[in-house]
């Protein structure tokens, strides 16, 4: 089995092999520029840089065609590996899953953490409706608009990890349950006479949407003749926090009448 260790040969580079530079016929006694000594690639990095390259193709083939979909086989024919490669770092396809979710949901799920402890002291503990959203979901949707394709690609993994109850709510669970509790404590503060449950019901919507949002179905594309496009979280982010939080006044202020 060929493993990280054997793709790089440092052999394969040799530092003294550099021409000097200078004029054919230099000034006597200058002495010559010293060749630049050319900076070899360490075994570490090329096993981080294979490592990436596989998390990255398992994660667009895991988003189009979700765990039971794709095979070990699969995604080492991507990557240009024999497959044995790929049981040597992962014991079984889940396992390789769970680290291609896990590699970005801890970047989303801290930043927005930061995002919303960061604007609870600013407000001084009185967030407002649409502040508490806009920071978790402006938070998020800006790694989609300037993350590039991987991002989305996660993204709509993440759609799909999220609608599947056999497994996928064990790693929305282990990833993100402390930042969407944090939410909703802002929302709590934010609306005190609002009963508990409209307030987890109105995230459980938020969070439906939002997931709608990654999965880039491409239904709203045609439903609207193309005035609409399912992949601009431009668009989507300059409404979706503003929208949520009238439902969420909807549902509260009903408990008053």
């Amino acid at each position: 089995m060929e493993a990280l260790e054997t793709l790089f040969d440092p052999a394969d580079f040799d530092p003294d092999v550099s021409g000097q530079q200078g004029n054919e016929n230099p000034v006597p006694d200058e002495k010559p520029e010293k060749p630049k000594s050319r900076r070899r690639t360490t075994k570490a990095e090329q096993r981080a840089d294979t490592m990436e390259q596989i998390l990255d193709e398992a994660e667009y083939l895991f988003s189009k065609h979700g765990l039971h979909g794709v095979t070990l086989k699969d995604v080492a024919k991507r990557v240009g590996v024999h497959h044995t490669l790929l049981n040597y770092y992962f014991e079984d396809k889940k396992k390789l899953f769970d680290a291609v979710f896990a590699r970005r949901a801890v970047v989303t799920s801290e930043r927005r953490l930061r995002a919303l402890d960061d604007y609870d002291r600013a407000t001084d503990g009185k967030p407002t409706i649409e502040g508490a959203l806009h920071t978790f979901l402006d938070t998020d949707l800006d790694l989609y608009i300037e993350g590039g394709e991987g991002w989305k690609n996660y993204g709509a993994l993440g759609a799909l990890v999220a609608n599947t109850p056999e497994w996928g709510a064990e790693l929305m669970d282990a990833h993100f349950d402390p930042v969407v509790l944090k939410l909703i404590s802002l929302l709590k503060k934010a609306m005190p006479h609002c009963a508990e449950e409209d307030i987890f019901w109105g995230y459980h919507f938020v969070t439906g949407a939002l997931m709608v949002t990654l999965a880039r179905t491409g239904r709203i594309d045609k439903l609207s003749g193309g005035l609409c496009r399912s992949d601009d979280f431009t668009a989507i982010k300059e409404r979706m926090a503003s929208f949520m939080a009238a439902g969420f006044r909807q549902i509260c202020d009903a408990e008053k009448r």
